[in-house]
């Protein structure tokens, strides 16, 4: 029987905010099978990333508020098993997609355990593991999420039209990871955890991901200019205007008030990123049928 404690913290519904990857990957083009482009979906956001989630509550065993959960519950054993056969789960039913996906699910698994588990705990070096968050996260998901989808070779994805988008997920998820840690950086001293975050301090979290962002901003913009339309360049722009607008909304009310650097507020921001970039690259799938 599955507790109540070990569902919250497989925190399903904050997959929403890492499915802009999965959703770039698919409108770059057209998928030709359905039924197995819906499989990779299911596969990567109810069973790989639930898994991951689940694998971290477990060992980070936080008192204060995560990514999906104000108030997380005490975790409890079955929480572990929960994370292994979630994982297993995914590899098996990546198989039926082909072996490279099973593999890629694989290392995808091995490396997220490693961001929290004891023996190596990733999650203790500041700049390891915000560059290897943001690469499994955002390049290693793109490519997996293609690859699979399409059922190309990797050997087949060497090639700017694709490694390019594959790169711009990682340096839109560098930029924001940062800010996701912003509001934890008294429990992540008090377990030992240094985070990049916490090395820039609160302002300087503001300042880095604005940059990085921008940096971000500038990549899609000419990546859609050069690979698709001037056209979805700019409403790529546009798409970008509530969460850059919220941004500097909070970095404002921050500066005069430190007590909002706060879950809620970190939510907001995630929430209207992943609102707007998910509709975003939905509209470019649309365009592209």
């Amino acid at each position: 029987m599955i507790t109540k404690s070990t569902l919250l913290h497989l925190r399903l519904p904050f997959s929403v905010f890492l499915l802009p990857i999965f959703l770039f990957a698919l409108s770059v083009d057209v998928p030709e099978d359905w039924p197995r482009t819906f499989l990779v979906f299911f596969i990567i956001h109810f069973l790989l990333y639930p898994a991951s989630n689940g694998y971290n509550s477990y060992f980070d065993k936080d008192e204060g508020s995560i990514g999906g959960l104000e108030k997380p519950p005490l975790v409890s054993k079955d929480l572990y098993w929960v994370a292994l056969l979630l994982d297993l789960l995914a590899i098996l039913l990546g198989l039926l997609i082909n072996w490279q996906f099973a593999l890629m699910l694989l290392i995808y698994g091995l490396v997220s355990k490693a961001y929290s588990h004891p023996s190596v705990r990733l999650k203790k070096h500041a700049t390891a593991s915000w560059f290897i968050a943001g690469f499994f996260q955002g390049c290693f998901t793109w490519l997996m999420a293609y690859m699979s989808i399409h059922d190309v070779e990797i050997n087949e994805v060497w090639v700017l039209q694709y490694v390019l988008p594959a790169l711009l997920s990682s340096l839109m998820l560098w930029g924001s990871y940062p800010m996701t840690q912003i509001y934890q950086h008294e429990e992540d001293v008090r377990r030992g955890d240094i985070t990049l975050s916490y090395k820039l301090g609160v302002i300087g979290t503001f300042h880095f991901t604005a940059i990085v962002f921008a940096f971000s901003a500038i990549g899609f913009f000419l990546y859609y200019r050069y690979f698709f339309s001037l056209t979805q360049a700019f409403i790529y722009l546009i798409f970008l205007l509530p969460i850059i607008s919220y941004f500097f909304y909070w970095y404002w009310q921050v500066r005069h008030e430190k007590s909002e650097v706060n879950y809620k507020s970190t939510m907001r921001l995630n929430m209207i990123s992943g609102l707007s970039l998910n509709v975003f690259f939905l509209l470019m799938l649309l365009w592209a049928l």
